[in-house]
Order: structure tokens, then C-alpha cells, then sequence
């Protein structure tokens, strides 16, 4: 079984450059990386590696950059595994990967466990990453736990490459994408299993820089949601309460924000986006033409 990871970076070059160190690690190495970026100024990459390293250029935003490692990627390898740039897996990640989709033919998309998640604070430093993973090392072998869902946290998960055909990412779900994944992964529930399975286990960092604003997040916070809903990969009862939880924290929160993220700014984007829905306009991609300020 060949195997392939795909890492979409933007403005982090440093934290890919660790990211690929540590893949080395891996019990099971890949047999290739795919690196996808704007261009040569957001990768920093050694030249000694233990498994091949490839570099794909071309526009900009997360749908678009994993669309072209894809491209690149489906012909030559049985599984597709998507790493954020900031997601730092277990040792035998790979290894407990390529078995599971050995022993379970009728599985299309297989998510593993984020122990930590960066994204729900203001993130987290490599070394805390690390000292959590080496904690897990000590911990008693884990009985695999299988559990199905509608679709896959895009920080890690994987894809039985013969099952994704014409299916891509969908770039109207521009820049940073947000329930790109979700709406991805659904759409094989047609063909086989979407599951998390808690042995694969990993860190995300939640690094902040490389990140849309907190206006346009907020924007996708609605848009995209109700764009996934219209257009038939998401349900209704998973993306609208997704959705109104989103509007609920920004809206309370922004009373007295979190300092790492925009509160603000997200419940302007929330508004903004809310009002484009009640007048008929659902434009994911509006997100492009926003003149907004930094991002949180």
C-alpha cells in the first residue's frame, strides 16, 4: 500500500520545516510528501529527507492548494493523508493508519483523535506539543474505538484514493476554506465508512498566523454553512447548529474578548454574511473581495 501526505501551507514556513523533521519519526514513513503553497516564499525544506519531497505551486487558499497536491497525487498512491501544517501526530500514526485500511476494505475516510486542540485557545507551542505527545507514549495501549461521522476534521485525515474520482475540494469555499472538509469527506459516505478511530492520535498546535481575519472568518462562520446546506454534502440538523453556536459565542464573547481571537470582527462578519443570506446571496468566495484588517 502506497501512501501519501499532503500539507497545504501558507506563512508558516518554519512550522513546515519541523512538521517534515518530525515526520521522519514516523514508524511507518510515507512514501512521499506533497507540499502545496502560493509559492517558494512559504516553504523552507532541507535537502536530506527519508522519504521524497515534492513541491506544487499555484493559487492561493486552502481548497485550491489541497486540489493540486491531489491532482498530483491520486494516479500514484492507494491513500490520501491530509497533516495541517500544524498538526503533529503520533509515532505510529501512519504505521495504525495503514493497517486500519488494510482490515477495513468498505472505509473511505478515516479521522484520527486530536488530543490537544491549539485552535480552542491561543494556541500551542511546539515543545507543549511534544511533552503531550511524550505523556501519551506512557499511557496504556488504547483499545480501538471506531466511531462513524458525517465527515472529517481537516487537520488530519486520510482518503482511500480510488474512491475520490472527479471529487475535489470545492474552491468556492475560498481561503481558509472552513467546512471544506466536511464537505468533502460527506460526500464519500456514498461509496464507504467516514470514521475517527482514537489510536491515531496527534497534537493541533491552533497556530494563529497564517490565518483570514476575523471578519471574513466570521463571514464563512454563515456563508458557508448555509452555501454546504443548499448544495446537499451537509445537513441541515449539522450545520445549523453549527452555525448558531458560532454566532452565539462571537456575539456574547465580544462583550469581553479572548485577546487571541477577533470576537469583533467575527460578529461583524457574521452580520454582514447573515444579511447577504436573507436577501437570497450565498457567496462563499464574497469572502475575496472583504477590505478587512488583520487576522485572528
Amino acid at each position: 500500500m502506497r501512501l501519501v501526505v499532503i500539507i497545504a501551507t501558507l506563512g508558516r514556513k518554519e512550522q513546515l520545516a519541523r512538521l517534515l523533521e518530525h515526520l521522519e519519526r514516523q514508524e511507518r514513513l510515507p512514501d512521499e510528501v506533497i507540499v502545496s503553497a502560493p509559492d517558494e516564499e512559504h516553504v523552507e525544506v532541507s535537502a536530506s529527507h527519508r522519504f521524497p519531497i515534492s513541491m506544487v505551486f499555484g493559487r492561493r487558499g486552502l481548497c485550491a492548494q489541497r486540489n493540486h497536491a491531489l491532482n498530483c497525487a491520486l494516479e500514484r498512491f492507494d491513500v490520501v493523508t491530509f497533516f495541517d501544517d500544524d498538526f503533529i501526530p503520533q509515532d505510529n500514526y501512519l504505521q495504525l493508519l495503514e493497517e486500519a485500511f488494510q482490515e477495513h476494505q468498505n472505509w473511505a475516510v478515516v479521522m484520527g483523535h486530536v488530543v490537544k486542540d491549539g485552535a480552542q485557545s491561543a494556541g500551542l507551542s511546539w515543545a507543549e506539543a511534544l511533552q503531550v505527545l511524550a505523556t501519551e507514549r506512557t499511557q496504556a495501549r488504547l483499545e480501538p474505538k471506531v466511531v462513524d461521522h458525517v465527515g472529517a476534521y481537516g487537520c488530519n485525515m486520510s482518503i482511500r484514493a480510488r474512491l475520490v474520482g472527479d471529487l475535489r475540494f470545492d474552491e468556492r469555499l475560498a481561503l481558509y476554506g472552513w467546512q471544506e472538509d466536511i464537505d468533502f469527506t460527506s460526500q464519500l459516505r456514498r461509496v464507504g465508512r467516514v470514521v475517527g478511530l482514537n489510536t491515531l492520535r496527534g497534537i493541533h498546535l491552533g497556530l494563529k498566523i497564517g490565518r483570514v481575519s476575523g471578519e471574513r472568518f466570521g463571514y464563512s462562520q454563515v456563508a458557508n454553512p448555509i452555501y454546504l446546506i443548499r448544495k446537499g454534502t451537509v445537513p441541515a440538523s449539522f450545520a445549523l447548529p453549527l452555525m448558531g453556536r458560532n454566532i452565539a459565542a462571537n456575539l456574547v464573547r465580544s462583550i469581553w474578548p479572548e485577546p487571541y481571537v477577533d470576537r469583533r470582527g467575527r460578529l461583524r462578519g457574521n452580520l454582514i454574511a447573515l444579511g447577504h443570506v436573507l436577501k437570497g446571496r450565498v457567496e462563499p468566495e464574497y469572502i475575496q473581495h472583504m477590505s478587512v484588517s488583520e487576522a485572528r
